[in-house]
């Protein structure tokens, strides 16, 4: 079945929604509600894709710019991991060297291994990548 897009009733869904630019926390979070609303419609048409893909570059936007994620790093993933896990540094003694080499790698004064790294995506069940420059 192929679905065709009728201009008209996509103009009635943007006149119902009104969407636009997003430029506060409660502008987000009604336009997420519509989003997983449209993303949980069965037999979602093609006019609700379109305003379903609209809202998600509007919300993607708006969150990019108000809350950045910053670049993450082998050495922040392992980090937010330890941080995550609850874990000390002791707990990686045994994963990726003795406590000199993981204090030096955790004070980024030392770099992650290829082999700490497959190491380390073994032991936090993770791709062995997120630890890799």
């Amino acid at each position: 079945m192929i679905l065709t897009f009728n201009p008209e009733t996509y103009a009635l869904l943007l006149a119902k929604y009104q969407p636009k630019v997003i430029t506060n926390d409660t502008e987000n979070e009604q336009a997420t509600l519509i989003a997983e609303e449209l993303a949980h419609r069965t037999n979602r048409t093609s006019e609700e894709s379109a305003l379903y893909d609209l809202l998600i570059a509007l919300i993607e936007k708006y969150e990019d710019e108000k809350y950045p994620m910053g670049e993450t790093t082998p050495l922040s993933m392992l980090l937010h991991l330890i941080e995550a896990r609850n874990l000390k540094q002791t707990d990686l003694i045994g994963v990726i060297g003795s406590s000199s080499v993981v204090s030096e790698i955790l004070n980024g004064k030392q770099q992650i291994s290829k082999a700490q790294a497959k190491a380390l995506g073994e032991f936090f069940q993770v791709d062995a990548d997120f630890f890799i420059h």
